[in-house]
């Protein structure tokens, strides 16, 4: 058997990360190349002429047009933190490298922050995560599935018609082997409605979508998009056909990632930020060594979102 290429290929290592990312003045200069890669340009009017100075030993930029001042950090996601950027930078590298998914819990004890640091930080990073992926399109052969997620509980109906799990599909772009190429997850219901609205943003008009029997699937077609349907039964052979080989791994990779990862989470009220993380990271995985500088590229793109955001929306725009 070959050796598989993602899973055995180099990353960053450690020893690696400590020497670009080691120090908080490093830190603070790749947040700077990544900021203003061409040189400062004021967010206010779009002048170029500043001059720099410190005040409480944090660095600020004045616009020498409009005498704006800002901070590298004003208008990211890493804005009003308190935290050293050295920690955030660890947290962005342990989210990116580590096999799989890493819990709040788990960023507690290896950053040395309190629980409720460590959950900020994270869904901060998952936040921006969800938002790089909302425009993913996904074209050409794509299997989709529903699936179900969290919610256990005694008695009651399993899978479709459960009333203790939430509810998502899951798509996969193959190459015409078969192999998978990109994801896209969204919490949804499954009515003809919700899969059109989905359909609309989620799939080129191109794209052929391969589906079992489950009738709102046929809605996928709205937009443009051709279907096979593909009526499997209920038996539990029908997931190893081979027509759904690729969604069914991953979907059942990405469940035993869960269930090794988290003991508790409210997959209800976030799962969209839940499902982008696995979602970013899939759709990246051939090149790890450079995942950690793909999402500070995206971080520092990614406008404010406070607590009160987080814990209270939905949302990933």
């Amino acid at each position: 058997m070959g050796i598989n290429r993602v899973q055995f290929q180099k990353g960053l290592s450690l020893p690696e990360f400590m020497e670009r990312y080691g120090t908080e003045a490093q830190c603070h200069a790749a947040v700077v190349a990544q900021r203003w890669p061409n040189g400062f340009v004021c967010p206010a009017c779009g002048g170029t002429r500043h001059c720099a100075f410190e005040r409480k030993g944090l660095s600020y930029w004045q616009c020498s047009a409009c005498r704006e001042q800002t901070s590298i950090l004003c208008g990211t996601i890493f804005e009003s933190t308190k935290l050293p950027l050295s920690t955030w930078f660890l947290g962005m590298y342990l989210l990116t490298q580590a096999k799989n998914n890493v819990s709040a819990l788990e960023l507690k004890r290896h950053l040395g922050v309190r629980y409720k640091t460590a959950w900020l930080l994270k869904h901060k990073l998952m936040q921006v995560m969800c938002e790089r992926e909302t425009p993913r399109q996904l074209d050409g052969r794509v299997e989709i599935d529903d699936a179900y997620l969290g919610g256990e509980r005694t008695g009651g109906k399993s899978g479709r018609g459960s009333e203790n799990k939430v509810s998502f599909i899951a798509a996969v772009q193959t190459t015409e082997a078969g192999h998978p190429r990109l994801v896209c997850l969204k919490k949804l219901a499954f009515t003809k409605e919700a899969l059109a609205d989905w359909a609309k943003t989620a799939l080129a008009a191109s794209a052929h979508v391969v589906s079992d029997g489950l009738w709102c699937f046929t809605a996928v077609t709205a937009w443009g998009a051709t279907q096979e349907r593909i009526v499997t039964g209920s038996s539990p052979a029908s997931v190893k056909l081979a027509q759904f080989r690729a969604v069914n791994t991953f979907l059942g990779n990405l469940k035993t990632a869960y269930a090794g990862t988290y003991h508790a989470f409210n997959f209800a009220k976030y799962a969209h930020r839940y499902l982008a993380e696995v979602q970013y990271r899939f759709n990246r995985r051939f090149d790890l060594s450079s995942l950690l500088k793909r999402l500070l590229i995206a971080a520092v793109r990614t406008t404010p979102r406070p607590e009160r955001f987080l814990r209270a929306a939905e949302h990933c725009g």
